[in-house]
């Protein structure tokens, strides 16, 4: 059961790193700063995500943690669909 929980973590580790990978592009080191990941956080938070900076973006992925990996569920299973429709 132990590996299980251990393999399933791992794999929605890895989703979130490859969502990461493909959304910080060109901001992988500083990812506040990413025009597209500040869009996403202010149409999803509002004003709690004005004036983005380092402490505050880390703080709201923190906080909103669950959602961001239920989006990232989500935005995975939408790219297997897609995948699926281009190759068939």
């Amino acid at each position: 059961m132990y590996r299980r929980k251990a393999c399933i973590r791992k794999i929605e580790m890895w989703k979130m790193f490859r969502y990461y990978w493909i959304v910080a592009r060109g901001y992988r080191l500083h990812p506040w700063k990413s025009p597209y990941l500040r869009w996403r956080f202010e149409t999803f938070l509002g004003p709690e995500a004005a004036a983005l900076d380092a402490p505050k973006f880390f703080h709201l992925m923190w906080k909103y943690r669950n959602q961001m990996e239920h989006f990232v569920d989500w935005a995975s299973a939408r790219r297997r669909y897609q995948r699926r429709r281009v190759h068939t």
